[in-house]
């Protein structure tokens, strides 16, 4: 089963690459983070990933890193996400390779139709709701895409944009597998508390399928 939380942690918002929240989140039960980091250099990018692709697996946690497949495939993570202005599925495929997983970002019915076609282990959908960590983020899509991209694929479905405790519940029941969050892990008081309130939230949802 896909994981129910997705969380993405910049890897320049907070000391220490953030590995320590990562570990945090590990403990709390969270399956599947992405490191992302959009102003590093290619050295500090390798260097975080290397160490985050030796130590999560260890606690049990997927590493998916953001943009770079060759990064990727260098430091043996878990995977890599890519967007509609990063290289294709296919090429980030044959970097990577079969064995991680490729996950790609869409904004509308015509991207998810094509990212269904393609070898994509997940489809990411959004920005779901209005999103502040994004500097220049796509228009917000709502529920609806999420409702739509359920009618298009089987693959695995991951919202994104926005998302709160307060609204995954409703993002669950649009059809979405998965919900990738950032902001909200970040600035909770308590983020392995808020990470284990979104899984519990999608073991209601399962529980009510």
């Amino acid at each position: 089963m896909f994981p129910a939380l997705y969380a993405i942690l910049d890897a320049g918002a907070l000391p220490d690459g953030n590995f320590a929240l990562a570990a945090k989140l590990a403990r709390a039960g969270v399956e599947l983070i992405q490191l992302r980091d959009k102003h590093a250099s290619a050295r500090k990018i390798y260097d975080i990933s290397l160490r985050w692709s030796r130590e999560l697996p260890q606690r049990g946690v997927r590493m998916i890193l953001n943009d770079r497949p060759d990064i990727a495939a260098m430091t043996h993570a878990g995977g890599v996400h890519v967007g509609q202005e990063d290289l294709p599925v296919e090429i980030a495929r044959s970097l990577v390779g079969e064995e991680r997983w490729v996950g790609v970002s869409t904004h509308n019915l015509e991207q998810l139709r094509e990212a269904a076609l393609t070898s994509a282990d997940y489809i990411a959908v959004g920005p779901i709701f209005p999103t502040t960590t994004k500097e220049n983020p796509d228009p917000v899509v709502g529920l609806e895409l999420i409702r739509a991209a359920r009618r298009l694929t089987k693959k695995p479905l991951v919202a994104i944009g926005g998302i709160t405790i307060e609204s995954a519940e409703a993002v669950f029941q649009a059809g979405a597998d998965s919900v990738a969050v950032a902001r909200d892990l970040l600035t909770a008081g308590d983020p392995s508390k808020r990470a284990r309130e979104y899984l519990d939230a999608a073991k209601v949802r399962a529980q009510g399928n």
